[in-house]
């Protein structure tokens, strides 16, 4: 981050603007409403602020004092400040002022001037006590301002009235649930629930009634707590659902899988636990059993778990084990799919898995070790006009490519490689069926990666829309 965001309690804190036309008034608004003690430095001010101080004499304009100053800007009326705000229309004068701030260790914000200011004045979403503030940073205050817009139509009034029922609240509510995962819970289900219908619908009385009942239930409510299964798709957090999300948000643990990506992961609560239980073909893994007895052990603590798979976690990924145990075990649960591998990297390597002219069916398979490949029905999968789709198929190369020879498939048959689909630095490997152990080993091919199979394969190089082109094989091995 090039700001660091700050939410600073400016009450009775003394913080100057130098200028005094309509951008300093704006300033100067937002100033008083937080309750600061402003000193406005001027030669000429044209502030129309309700009973403002003349010369030196301070009056009352919001929460906050103002002292206005007729008089040329001199260094010693940063003494003492908090924040500066220079906002006049003399660009000298407003970086002579940052420039003495910074010696002074006071923060300047030189107004629609970035490269001087030390801090941002965000875009300002205000729901008191409930605030949102949004920045660019000051490279693009029209987006922070369209951003704001949004915000602004997504959170109606009642979100403060709401904030302001739980400040009156707060104390009852700690000592009525002092574990702070059942706490949480507690807050989670009055902002989704009745309590916030009833604020919209301007029934202050009846919001405060709902909420003591909340408060009761959530006090006979048993001690174990949930799991949801997240599908976490191959990569891209864009492509989480909206259930997901908010899952992640509301996690107090998250056991998670070694391909699920740092976006994804950065999506979740920031103090949630993060524990890594993923598994690799080589090197250290996090076994079946144990995942279940952590996922036992957090939620009869009483906290939120997410088991967040890569993929979807009934495609490949154990899912349906971890929700039996969960079942034998009395432990809650919910399942939020996801986006698997082979629709994520066709779509985001340009094939299509299926097309009127070359693919009528699909199949999904797994090679992941030597024991489910040999168990596989090549035959059936070797069949012509249709796409497979090969999971953790990458240390198995050559004997994918031998049965589907073996079955009938012809030599000839387009294939492609996607590696870290969806990922920025996603690879498409494009050749025959004939040449896939080759392309895997002299691409150095690595997990994670899907193999797809069928004439769509070769789509990909007319097709293909995100990221670098495909490597076509035989061309790479002529100009070789």
């Amino acid at each position: 981050m090039r700001y660091f965001p700050l939410f600073a309690d400016l009450h009775g804190r003394r913080v100057l603007v130098v200028g005094g036309g309509v951008v300093a008034e704006r300033k100067v608004r937002l100033l008083l409403a937080a309750g600061a003690d402003v000193t406005v430095v001027a030669p000429d001010i044209r502030l129309p602020l309700p009973r403002a101080g003349e010369g030196g004499g301070e009056g009352n304009g919001g929460e906050g004092s103002l002292t206005l100053r007729h008089e040329t800007f001199r260094p010693d009326h940063l003494d003492g400040v908090l924040l500066a705000i220079a906002a006049t229309d003399d660009s000298t004068l407003n970086a002579r002022v940052a420039t003495l701030g910074r010696e002074r260790n006071v923060l300047v914000n030189v107004v629609d001037d970035a490269e001087h200011s030390a801090f941002i004045v965000p875009a300002i979403v205000d729901r008191s006590p409930l605030v949102v503030a949004i920045s660019s940073g000051g490279v693009a205050p029209v987006l922070a301002r369209l951003v704001r817009e949004r915000i602004e139509a997504l959170l109606d009034g009642s979100i403060g009235a709401l904030a302001q029922l739980l400040e009156r609240w707060r104390a009852r509510i700690k000592t009525a649930l002092p574990d702070v995962h059942a706490r949480r819970r507690f807050y989670e289900r009055v902002v989704r629930g009745r309590v916030g219908a009833l604020l919209r619908s301007r029934d202050s009385r009846g919001a405060e009634a709902a909420l003591v009942a909340e408060l009761a239930a959530q006090n006979a409510m048993p001690a174990n707590g949930s799991v949801v299964l997240v599908g976490a798709g191959p990569g891209d957090a864009g492509l989480l659902t909206l259930n997901a999300l908010r899952a992640l948000q509301e996690a107090d643990v998250v056991l998670h899988d070694r391909l699920v990506s740092q976006d994804v992961l950065d999506l979740a609560r920031r103090d949630a636990e993060k524990i890594s239980v993923g598994k690799a073909a080589r090197g250290h893994s996090v076994s079946q059993e144990r995942i279940h007895e952590l996922m036992l052990e957090h939620a009869r603590r009483g906290r939120r778990v997410v088991r967040l798979k890569g993929g979807d976690p009934f495609i490949f990924g154990r899912g349906g084990e971890e929700l039996e145990y969960l079942r034998a075990h009395g432990i809650p649960f919910e399942v939020v799919p996801g986006i698997t591998a082979a629709l994520a990297c066709g779509a985001y390597a340009g094939i299509p898995l299926t097309h009127r002219d070359h693919a009528q069916s699909l199949r999904l398979a797994t090679a992941h070790c030597g024991d489910s490949i040999d168990t596989l029905d090549w035959a059936a999968l070797a069949q012509e006009r249709q796409t497979v789709a090969l999971y953790m198929g990458v240390a198995g190369l050559g004997t994918i490519r031998s049965q589907f020879l073996a079955h009938g498939r012809a030599p000839g048959t387009p294939v492609a490689i996607v590696e870290n689909g969806s990922r920025p630095e996603q690879r498409v490997l494009l050749a025959t069926l004939d040449e896939l152990e080759a392309i895997g080993r002299d691409a150095e091919v690595k997990s994670p990666a899907l193999v797809i199979v069928g004439e769509v394969a070769a789509l990909a190089e007319e097709l293909h829309w995100f990221g670098s082109a495909p490597v076509v094989w035989r061309r790479l091995q002529a100009a070789a």
